[in-house]
């Protein structure tokens, strides 16, 4: 027997379909339901590995806890890690395939990928009541229909309603959905259901009229108005451009539990991957992070922070370009706290030997940790346990660069001296016990009566973090018709909307 299914596409990028999803997947798990996530394919430099070892989006490991069950490389089939403006690392099934340019992948790469993609949702429909579906972009992109394996491709080859996802805080919402539909064709309009408002402030007695001409137009209904809700940086889907300055990470502060705050300095280097590592030192009362660019935003940071990128040599060269080089340089002869994270480890070493990611050759690198680091073909994917600072701790690793360490102290399989930390694990700052001890030991190189908060727990501030997205659903769309929705699929006899999609 075949499970139920939804797809939740969006107007644009960043509309809410990952928040939505994941919203969708804890009601549904919160009523009994045994539900899973998807997304066929996915453009993001935030990665998580399972635990089998395979790499997927960041966003559907965060809509699998949401679904408290484990994540796998079926959630996400087909990951595109931007390398460039160009091209792209296609990681299939989990593990890399090769770099294609936007113009090979689309010129026919993408299609051959749609059996493996059905094969996964398939394999997840017979295991799962429900799969909630994830798109991409805008199901509208009609440059891209033809090879498109991630919205209406997929709806129409598993027979999926769609639910289109507006954010009404960019306004133009109306336009959006009715135009979503109307350059579709007459049998992708079949699918399309009906529309979710997201991130909606004020009165929605006001927006009622609206949304019944949109129904009269459109012939769809709307299944909830989401409100504006501060706080729900959930694992971000990125493309090439994120931007982080202002952004969830620079929120109101929790007032610390010692007599001064802690200030955490992230170099926003270029292609940045996995800068969720940051989020478990946000979470942290009385700790302050912000993303820079200019040595100067270094001179009143307790900690600086490099974290991974997809090109460690550009990082390098962005790092000198900007003065920041210099800047990390004097930071670590004056024993001021410095922690590198992957890339970032890696561009702390001696030198890099790079036939792989840039293909430069051997680069010099900051000589600030004893380590020289060569980059080989195949990718580094796992998951380690260890100790460090007396506290257990986990991580997971996604890595080309081979690390060579030649002195220091040891720290998670990297490096320390003095100051200077470095180590390839993504997410060892979830571990409780040890973010406090290196936080602790921070403040202490900083001069800083910073205490860490005795009682914060990552994960359970990520458990509410998904209940609250369950709460939005459970309170604010009309989840009777939703179930209607993923256990029947589309109502029949919904109107065409002209003009269509162009032949």
């Amino acid at each position: 027997m075949t499970g139920g299914g939804l797809l939740v596409a969006g107007t644009t990028s960043d509309a809410g379909k990952s928040v939505v999803t994941a919203g969708i997947c804890r009601w549904l798990v919160r009523q009994g339901v045994k539900v899973a996530p998807f997304k066929a394919q996915n453009m993001s430099l935030n990665s998580f590995v399972t635990r089998e070892g395979a790499e997927i989006g960041r966003a559907q490991a965060m809509q699998a806890q949401a679904c408290r069950v484990e994540p796998t490389a079926l959630m996400n089939p087909v990951l595109l890690k931007p390398g460039g403006e160009q091209s792209s690392q296609v990681v299939l099934m989990g593990k890399p395939v090769g770099e294609l340019s936007a113009r090979r992948y689309h010129g026919g790469r993408q299609e051959r990928l749609l059996g493996t993609v059905l094969d996964c949702l398939a394999e997840l429909r017979g295991t799962y009541d429900a799969v909630i579906c994830e798109g991409a972009g805008s199901p509208a992109e009609i440059n891209l229909r033809r090879t498109d394996i991630v919205n209406m491709g997929i709806a129409r080859n598993a027979g999926l309603p769609v639910l289109v996802v507006g954010d009404i805080d960019r306004g133009g919402v109306f336009a959006s959905f009715f135009g979503t539909v109307a350059l579709l064709s007459r049998e992708d309009q079949e699918l399309v259901a009906g529309f979710l408002v997201n991130k909606f402030r004020g009165d929605v007695s006001l927006l009622e009229p609206g949304l019944d001409m949109l129904h009269d137009l459109t012939g769809r209904r709307t299944y909830g108005v989401l409100p504006f809700r501060h706080g729900l940086g959930i694992d971000e889907e990125d493309g090439l451009r994120v931007s982080l300055r202002g952004t969830v990470r620079e929120s109101a502060v929790s007032s610390p539990v010692g007599e001064d705050v802690l200030r955490v300095a992230v170099c926003a280097v270029p292609l940045m991957s996995n800068f969720t590592d940051v989020d478990a030192l946000a979470a942290e009362p009385g700790v302050v992070v912000r993303f820079v660019d200019r040595p100067e935003e270094l001179a009143d940071a307790d900690l600086v922070v490099i974290p991974g990128t997809r090109g460690t040599v550009r990082a390098l060269e962005w790092l000198r370009e900007r003065g920041l080089a210099d800047a990390l340089v004097r930071r670590a002869a004056e024993q001021r706290p410095i922690l590198g994270v992957c890339g970032g480890f890696q561009v702390l070493g001696e030198h890099i030997e790079d036939e792989v990611e840039s293909r430069r050759g051997q680069v010099g690198g900051l000589g600030v940790l004893p380590v020289r680091v060569r980059f080989a073909r195949e990718k580094t994917l796992t998951r380690p346990t260890g100790e460090a600072l007396g506290e257990p701790v986990e991580g997971y690793e996604i890595h080309h660069g081979v690390a060579e360490v030649v002195g220091g102290d040891p720290f998670l399989d990297g490096c320390r001296v003095g100051q200077t930390w470095g180590t390839h694990w993504h997410g060892s700052l979830e571990s409780d016990g040890f973010r406090r001890a290196f936080l602790r030991e921070v403040a202490a190189a900083a001069g800083r009566r910073f205490v860490p908060a005795p009682d914060t727990s990552f994960a359970a501030l990520r458990e509410e973090q998904l209940d609250r997205l369950g709460d939005l659903i459970e309170q604010h769309a009309d989840t009777d018709a939703l179930w209607r929705l993923i256990e029947s699929g589309a109502p029949q006899g919904l109107p065409f909307i002209p003009p269509g999609a162009p032949a």
